[in-house]
């Protein structure tokens, strides 16, 4: 009877589904590219499971302006299926490795019309349940003059940092040069000044 009850138990331990469990999905915040350039754009997962087999990796784009998404990759299976009709078709590739849980893809010869939302989705079964990652993707003609002028903002205020040490290094040494002359001068001209007394008081 215990035999029974526990093939039993095994039993219906092995038909149980295992729990699934949360999965958190990270991309970046904002990228900046210029035209005719190439950015990836990165994906990556969290999960307490190994890496499964069946991980996929799906990114979706929305225009500026629009509110409607296109599907432009998924990974499944082991394959990559790229959208070869939508607006990155031959400028889009996979450059990811899901063992290592990355769905990163390149964006090749960027146009001004590529700015937008990019997401991705990630499933790592059993764990499927997890927000998707959104990244903004802004292309510009030029370096953004803010930018540019923030980096040398930035390198200025290092650099006249490092130029106000250097001048107060140099200033604190020749004050201490000279606050020890003054004492030499000071103490050799008593000297001086007391062998004069002494020979005045022999003659």
């Amino acid at each position: 009877m215990l035999i029974f009850v526990a093939l039993a138990s095994l039993l219906f331990l092995a038909t149980v589904p295992e729990p699934s469990q949360s999965i958190v999905i990270y991309t970046g915040w904002e990228r900046h590219a210029l035209v005719g350039t190439e950015v990836r754009l990165s994906c990556s997962f969290f999960s307490w499971r190994w890496t499964s087999e069946d991980v996929t990796f799906s990114w979706t784009y929305r225009p500026d302006g629009s509110r409607d998404s296109l599907s432009i990759f998924h990974y499944t299976g082991g394959m990559a299926y790229v959208d070869n009709k939508g607006p990155f078709r031959d400028r889009l590739e996979f450059v990811g490795d899901p063992s290592r849980r990355d769905g990163s893809i390149m964006l090749k010869n960027l146009e001004f019309s590529d700015n937008g939302t990019f997401t991705c989705d990630a499933k790592n079964p059993p764990d499927i349940v997890g927000r998707p990652s959104s990244v903004r993707l802004l292309v510009f003609e030029k370096v953004p003059i803010q930018a540019g002028v923030i980096t040398g903002s930035i390198v200025g205020a290092v650099l006249g940092l490092l130029l106000l040490i250097v001048v107060i290094y140099y200033l604190m040494r020749f004050l201490v040069a000279r606050r020890v002359f003054s004492l030499s001068v000071s103490k050799h001209g008593k000297k001086k000044k007391e062998g004069s007394q002494q020979r005045q008081i022999k003659v």
